[in-house]
């Protein structure tokens, strides 16, 4: 299981466009893949799980992934959230 940590530096949040393009990705990858914001866990796979959250700018969030691609999942979704300008590491 890896865990990584985003704060949102997009003025609009997390909108339909980056979600879209994030939760298409993250539909590629055999591995589970949750996000947690507020105590608040969904599927990443969801569009409408992630859009229900409203998650705006200079909120945190949480993504966990556990499978076996797990690795290749976090780099490659870590580098779109980064890519999009919709958040940097924490």
């Amino acid at each position: 299981m890896l865990i990584k940590r985003f704060l949102i530096i997009a003025e609009s949040g997390m909108h339909s466009r980056p979600a879209t393009i994030l939760v298409t990705e993250a539909d590629k990858f055999q591995s589970n893949i949750t996000l947690k914001v507020n105590n608040t866990e969904i599927d990443f796979k969801s569009i409408i799980g992630v859009l229900s959250l409203g998650i705006y700018m200079g909120e945190e969030i949480e993504l966990i992934f556990d499978g076996n691609d797990e690795v290749t999942a976090s780099e490659k979704i870590t580098n779109l959230i980064i890519e999009l300008k919709i958040g940097k590491e924490v």
